[in-house]
């Protein structure tokens, strides 16, 4: 991913972005023998204290054979995506996407024990689901504990944080403001979105608060 001075995103700000119910992201693990890349959908944890992202995956799935190959994978998390047409931008009339993404780059740890999965799942059942904290998953134990066997558990320790937040800061700001307007106007997929984050950036680069709803706090996610 291309990062550039100008759409480079801050420790706090990815940190709050991805806070704000953002656990859902696609892993990719090289494939093995001049295979293309593995690219697994899932959602996962990220662990604040320890620095390390957690999830689990079937065992038949194929990025464990390419995890023994080779641990270094990248988590990206990507929204807030809209397409900015050419005759938003003024001369020359270039169009654009705006996006919001961040990618992990890490190293992989297969968890393959009863106790260590069991663990993860429950860390994951708390942060998914609060409201039913009597549901455990427990080594041998009915309902779940029959259900390891058929799962491996995944611990990402991160390496390196890369976030981008391309909203056209490049331009003046009265320029990237009006913007707004028209995504607000058009109002498909993911515009409201876009335009959320673009006027977060035009407020930050006017040093005033951001209009519209107040985000999250920033969380205590590892620092990139």
């Amino acid at each position: 991913m291309l990062l550039r001075s100008w759409d480079r995103g801050e420790d706090a700000e990815w940190r709050a972005w991805l806070a704000a119910g953002r656990d859902f992201g696609l892993l990719a693990a090289n494939g093995t023998d001049g295979r293309g890349p593995v690219l697994v959908p899932t959602h996962f944890l990220l662990d604040a204290d320890a620095g390390e992202i957690l999830l689990h995956l079937a065992a038949p799935n194929p990025i464990w054979a390419a995890l023994r190959a080779d641990p270094q994978v990248t988590l990206s998390v990507t929204d807030d995506h809209a397409f900015a047409p050419g005759r938003w931008r003024g001369d020359p009339g270039t169009p654009t996407s705006y996006y919001a993404s961040v990618q992990f780059s890490c190293t992989a740890e297969t968890v393959e024990d009863a106790a260590g999965k069991a663990e993860i799942l429950n860390r994951q059942l708390a942060h998914f689901q609060p409201e039913a904290p009597e549901v455990r998953v427990v080594p041998g134990a009915e309902p779940f504990g029959g259900l390891l066997p058929g799962l491996r558990g995944l611990r990402l320790t991160v390496r390196e944080v890369r976030a981008k937040f391309k909203y056209d800061d490049k331009k003046p700001a009265d320029e990237q403001r009006a913007i707004a307007g028209l995504l607000a106007e058009r109002g498909q997929g993911l515009d409201a979105g876009a335009r959320a984050q673009l006027l977060r950036r035009n407020a930050r680069r006017a040093g005033a608060p951001a209009p519209g709803r107040p985000g999250p706090a920033p969380s205590d996610c590892p620092a990139g």
